[in-house]
């Protein structure tokens, strides 16, 4: 037997102690055995690996995963999946940006329970994995990143793609996802591996810690064999924990509460990372304290439930924004508080205002100079939900009458921006909102990240259930959504419901940075649907540079005018063309009577389906309602043009209304 085949050596009385395995076939080999555990459910840790190959991996990881089999994937005529099951099965991407949005779009709608690796070559395989590593991180989210690295034996110096760094032999390109990655490692000799595979599960485990996770993996000790231990392809079982919260800590916060006159929870991701929808439920029946959301917590309550007030923030509802400015005490779950949750600053502007952070993170607990409550989302209301329950704590009558009729008027705002009067007419971005509200289900799933859907969604989307409303928002990455929607596919047909619609919300912009996992969701017959709002431009940034002094400069898809400008026509691109030429049956709309009936045939479609939809400016016709706090988006402090001085003087206006919580 050749010194590389997979061979085991035994001991005295013929038990296996060691299997001879190059070190990317036992990388594979011990993912294949690695799973997670949460309330007496187990899960595959690393389900499946996404991966590129060139020269960097394609002899190691590659190899690896031909020898862990590939199985089989058919879909039946009762729409159900049948795969087979191979030890490590592979998924053939186009991008490796992509590839780690997919990952994510997975880990989310697993629960962060079970996640993908991602393996590319070295050079720019590598570095294109940074931005789809940061917004792993940003949104504590699980993916396993396998870069393939340059020689750790250094026999030619510089190899193809090495970066060259005179002060530093030990630098490459991958040092570059240090910085976005929860867990670094560089494994250069093959027994090294051991003490990295572990530590990088841990990571990808743990609730409080999880991200992106990168081992990068040498060409020439990937494919180098070793004697490695059986132990290491063991099971293992990571049970991810639900930590209670402290006990004086818990005390301190029901005094709070019971404190409290106009408190308001504020739920972000957390709460869905935790399953902890139907703990907030049980805590607001019996407290009656409204629930704002972020882009990450929408859908911790449904839409119509008593308590939920809609999105708070920069792009929230006129109903939790003020219920904002008010509180006097605000309980933040699960939330990290970013710059668009709290108006920069200038939200809650209550003088008496408190802040009670419960967060399995103590970092983000102790923000706000809050009084924290550490624990599991969970863990921690279930806690709370009890401590409060013997001492008679509900808020002031009024106080709901207010907020639940504050909420009233604004479902006719969103009513209003919903509304298609004209059947012939070109809709405006909202009303396509409108005409998808009224055909989806609790079944369906929306995902979207970057440009001016987000906001519109934020303020006025009806959400239905846990995880309908799949908003990227901690990294706000234009091409997030079509690669996301394939994991979230892959996702639900995992969990056994793959017959759940799934829709990818684009505009044009949005569209051109990354289309290409069209051809992945083609080639695995999976059944995308993709809706893509054309208006020609940067919609969200040309309304931003507007507000800001930049007069939409750059921000249009427009030919060049005679003075250099971009006024001209259009831009005869046909993103319908290219989609369909990517392999997508496509259905075009003009109307919104033709995109009423689109969306629904596209909603019954079996394959990957595109709706097509030139939209309308909300200059004619009326828009969705008006930004309901600030962000803060510094102006230039001296300029000459009259819409710069102008959005000065707004800045300096807003801006003096900031404040830290100390």
């Amino acid at each position: 037997m050749s010194p590389t085949s997979p061979a085991s050596r035994t001991g005295p009385r013929n038990e296996p102690l060691t299997r001879r395995l190059t070190t990317a076939q036992a990388l594979v080999a011990f993912l294949a055995r690695q799973y997670t555990e949460r309330d007496g459910r187990r899960h595959r840790l690393i389900s499946a690996t996404w991966g590129i190959f060139g020269h960097g991996n394609v002899a190691g990881i590659g190899q690896a995963l031909v020898e862990a089999g590939n199985g089989s994937r058919k879909r039946n005529g009762d729409h159900s999946v049948t795969r087979t099951g191979p030890r490590m099965p592979y998924l053939q991407g186009r991008n490796e940006q992509a590839m780690v949005h997919a990952a994510v779009g997975y880990a989310r709608q697993s629960g962060r329970l079970s996640a993908h690796a991602v393996t590319t070559s070295i050079g720019p395989g590598a570095t294109n994995l940074v931005t789809g590593a940061a917004l792993a991180t940003i949104n504590h989210l699980p993916v396993l990143l396998l870069p393939g690295d340059t020689f750790a034996t250094r026999p030619a110096d510089p190899v193809l793609q090495q970066l060259e760094v005179p002060s530093a032999g030990d630098v490459s390109v991958n040092d570059c996802l240090r910085p976005v990655s929860r867990y670094f490692d560089r494994v250069t000799r093959p027994e090294a591996l051991i003490p990295a595979a572990l530590q990088a599960m841990r990571v990808l485990a743990d609730p409080a810690e999880t991200g992106a996770v990168t081992l990068a993996l040498p060409q020439d000790v990937q494919a180098e064999a070793y004697d490695w231990p059986e132990e290491f392809f063991a099971e293992r079982v990571w049970r991810v924990r639900r930590p209670a919260p402290d006990t004086a800590e818990l005390e301190a916060a029901v005094r709070a509460v019971r404190s409290a006159r106009r408190p308001l929870i504020v739920a972000g991701g957390g709460v869905r990372h935790s399953a902890a929808e139907e703990t907030l439920a049980a805590f607001t029946a019996a407290t009656r304290i409204p629930v704002a959301s972020t882009q990450a917590g929408k859908g911790a309550l449904r839409h119509d439930h008593p308590a939920d007030v809609g999105g708070i923030g920069h792009t929230g509802t006129a109903t939790a924004d003020e219920l904002a400015r008010t509180a006097d005490l605000v309980i933040g779950v699960g939330t990290r508080y970013t710059d668009f949750t709290t108006a920069s600053g200038t939200l809650l502007e209550n003088p008496a205002v408190r802040f009670l952070n419960l967060n399995i993170t103590g970092f983000d607990a102790h923000k706000l100079a809050a009084l924290p409550l550490v624990a599991d989302a969970r863990t921690g209301l279930e806690a709370l939900t009890s401590a409060l329950a013997g001492r008679g704590y509900r808020i002031d009558p009024a106080y709901e009458t207010e907020y639940t009729g504050a909420k009233e008027a604004w479902e006719e705002q969103v009513e209003a921006s919903f509304t298609t009067p004209d059947p012939t007419a070109r809709p405006t971005q909202t009303q396509v909102l409108g005409l998808l509200d009224t055909l989806v289900t609790e079944e369906d799933i929306l995902i979207n990240a970057a440009g001016s859907l987000p906001g519109d969604l934020h303020k006025l989307w009806r959400t239905r259930s846990r995880d309908q409303y799949h908003v990227e928002y901690g990294y706000s990455c234009m091409g997030y959504e079509i690669p996301a929607a394939i994991g979230v596919l892959l996702a639900t047909e995992a969990q056994g419901r793959e017959g759940r619609p799934v829709w990818a919300l684009v505009g044009d912009g949005t569209y051109l940075m990354n289309p290409t996992e069209i051809v992945t969701a083609v080639q695995e017959n999976l059944p995308l649907r993709l809706l893509i709002l054309q208006n020609h431009g940067y919609a969200s940034i040309g309304g931003l540079s507007e507000a800001v002094g930049g007069e939409r400069f750059g921000t249009a898809y427009r030919h060049r005018d005679p003075d250099g400008g971009f006024t001209g026509p259009p831009l005869p691109v046909d993103l319908a063309a290219n989609a369909a030429s990517l392999g997508m049956r496509v259905l075009r709309a003009t109307t919104v009577d033709d995109l009423r009936k689109a969306l629904a045939e596209a909603r019954s479609a079996e394959g990957p389906t595109c709706v097509y939809v030139e939209t309308e400016t909300p200059d004619t016709v009326s828009g969705p309602p008006p930004a309901q706090a600030w962000w803060d988006v510094p102006v230039a402090e001296t300029a000459s043009r009259p819409a710069a001085v102008t959005a000065r003087e707004e800045y300096d206006r807003r801006v003096a209304a900031r404040r830290h919580h100390l």
